[in-house]
């Protein structure tokens, strides 16, 4: 498992519903869930006992979680559905697939029907929906059912009962194909269900308090009572879903700074639906205020068509509005249509900027978290490699080669930040013999502190995966550079070669510092070396790949896509072109006689004129 601060992490999740976005060290999305408590969700994957065996390799590749708080878990269903197909993380392999939304459907007839509906909406009736899964439909139905007493079966069925079924037994149905409610009575209840489905609750319990106090008025006590229940289950289960307007195509910006953490983030509503949520951490060079800052980075967000769901009609964010009239009049330049700012004071906006700001302050919360974190180990490496500052940067260097072949070079930074992965390099290893990792590590430093020590930026610490004989190699060239106040060290591991066994070496000590396995400063060098070898060795194969893939006609000179497909045509293989003369290599469509000598040369290995 990668070098994840689980606890300080866990130590800053809110308990709030929302959604959690698990990552590898590769930036890979690997699983995405929803939680109706973020902190208790997040925290079981992490116990000690109790996990299944893909559960385990699931949190053996966490390097990052991202989380988006929202306003309800129906929300967070949501959103965790939408990123699932858009994303399709291999870890969600039980929700991956191409359905279409699940609707209810109300259909159009004296004694409508509610049922489950998937797929276009197509027919008469109204639709209510979309929901994340056919388990949130079902879940609403069951609701229903129990509160309005609507009928769930088949026109067909209805129309051929002549007395009442199943569901009438157990008050799951009025009973209209028997005539059990009137068409009055049963249009009042269809009525009061439109009503709790679109999620206007207020209006729902007004009406239906107004016909539990008739019913006690005309002494229907037991009517009364009834109205009484059903006012109390829809006072417990209803839940207004905002992130499912009818409409709404926005995109809502908050700031937070926490304890120096600045942190801005976006959420983005496509028809009504939270589609995406964002994190950002602006550098201020120029010492702008917040909304100058904020107006500046959607100007450039927007403009350099950052956004991959598109510039929305509506930009949520609360700073003054002479501050993006400009970014407002750019974006309807580019976009040819109508775009607005709103300030988010009132309505649907309002509850979309408020979620804005809660996801903005635990992405702040969890930077500083992971900050403090990276503090503390170069803390613990300090103490380890007893040096006489705390390194403020770590620079880990590694080689990566089959038998000579494709040799590359690595360095991957480690700074106060956590991994900087803007400063990984690689280095193609040029001039040097098949298989001398001496040589190559040397070029590899060379050129890397040649450039640093120009632009004044040295690293504090070096760390080469090598025993002694790299790291004396080293230190040589680093003295005939001049930069012997840079800390080297090498890392290697013992005759078992297993993890939790090496030894660090240090240029010119006969012995080894042999760590404790479980001294955290120890454990953050480990990690460094494992991303320099996994970085490497990426390089290495993806240049193995190309150089073994590529056909031994696309190497020769003068010749492109079009005479490479006249010369296959012509010959049929390169095998046939190599035992070809001169002479018929230039009867080819396109191939000159110079043409034909150079390629002739080429294939036999000879000197070129």
């Amino acid at each position: 498992m990668s070098q994840f601060d689980i606890p300080a992490f866990l130590s800053t999740l809110t308990r709030r519903a929302g959604v959690y976005r698990m990552y590898d060290d590769a930036a890979e999305l690997l699983y995405v869930g929803k939680a109706k408590n973020l902190k208790n969700r997040v925290s079981s994957y992490f116990r000690a006992r109790g996990l299944n065996a893909k559960t385990v390799a699931l949190v053996a590749r966490i390097a990052r979680i991202e989380i988006t708080v929202t306003g309800s878990e129906a929300e967070a269903l949501l959103l965790e559905q939408t990123l699932i197909k858009q994303h399709r993380p291999p870890f969600n392999i039980l929700l991956k697939d191409d359905k279409s939304y699940p609707y209810l459907h109300l259909s159009q007839h004296p004694f409508p029907r509610l049922s489950y509906r998937r797929g276009k909406r197509r027919g008469d009736g109204r639709f209510f929906g979309p929901y994340p899964n056919s388990g949130a439909v079902r879940e609403a139905l069951n609701h229903m059912q129990k509160l309005f007493l609507l009928r769930s079966c088949e026109d067909s069925y209805f129309n051929h009962r002549s007395r009442p079924c199943l569901q009438y037994e157990i008050q799951r149905c009025s009973g209209p194909c028997v005539g059990k409610i009137s068409q009055a009575d049963y249009q009042r209840d269809t009525e009061h269900a439109v009503l709790f489905v679109q999620g206007k609750s207020r209006e729902l319990m007004s009406a239906l308090q107004q016909d539990m106090e008739q019913a006690s008025e005309t002494l229907q006590f037991e009517r009364a009572a009834e109205l009484r229940d059903q006012i109390d289950l829809v006072r417990r289960i209803q839940e207004k879903q905002h992130v499912e307007a009818e409409k709404g195509d926005a995109d809502a910006w908050a700031w937070a700074d926490w304890q120096g953490i600045e942190c801005l983030h976006r959420l983005s509503f496509r028809r009504g639906r939270l589609v995406n949520s964002q994190n950002f951490f602006p550098d201020n060079p120029a010492g702008l205020d917040v909304s100058e800052l904020m107006a500046e980075y959607l100007g450039q967000f927007y403009l350099g068509g950052h956004a991959p769901e598109g510039v929305p009609r509506d930009i949520i964010v609360d700073i003054d509005s002479e501050l993006m009239e400009s970014v407002v009049a750019a974006l309807e330049l580019s976009q040819q249509r109508r775009c607005y700012h709103v300030r988010g004071v009132r309505g649907q906006p309002r509850q979309w900027l408020h979620m804005a700001q809660e996801n903005a302050r635990a992405g702040a919360q969890n930077q500083l978290s992971a900050a403090q974190a990276a503090k503390q180990k170069l803390l613990d490496v300090q103490a380890l490699l007893k040096l006489p500052e705390t390194p403020r940067r770590i620079e880990c260097f590694d080689i990566s080669h089959s038998q000579g072949e494709a040799t590359f070079a690595s360095c991957v930074v480690y700074d106060q930040d956590g991994l900087n992965k803007s400063r990984y390099r690689r280095f193609a290893i040029k001039g040097v013999a098949a298989g001398d990792d001496y040589a190559a590590l040397e070029q590899a430093v060379r050129r890397h502190l040649t450039r640093l020590q120009e632009q004044q930026d040295c690293p504090d610490l070096l760390l080469i995966d090598g025993g002694k004989g790299q790291i004396g190699r080293i230190q040589t060239l680093l003295d005939e550079m001049g930069l012997g106040t840079i800390h080297a060290f090498g890392i290697s591991k013992g005759e078992t070669r297993k993890s939790g066994w090496e030894f660090l070496w240090s240029a010119g000590v006969a012995q080894p510092i042999v760590p404790d396995a479980h001294n955290d400063g120890f454990r953050l060098l480990q990690w460094v070396r494992d991303e320099s070898h996994r970085f490497a060795i990426t390089g290495h194969r993806k240049a193995r790949a190309k150089s073994r893939g590529q056909s031994g006609i696309e190497a020769l000179p003068g010749v492109g896509p079009k005479r490479r497909k006249a010369l296959l045509l012509h010959f049929g293989s390169l095998k046939n072109m190599t035992g070809a003369a001169r002479e018929e290599i230039a009867r080819v469509p396109g191939i000159s006689k110079k043409l034909a000598d150079q390629i002739f040369a080429h294939l036999h290995g000879e000197a070129q004129e």
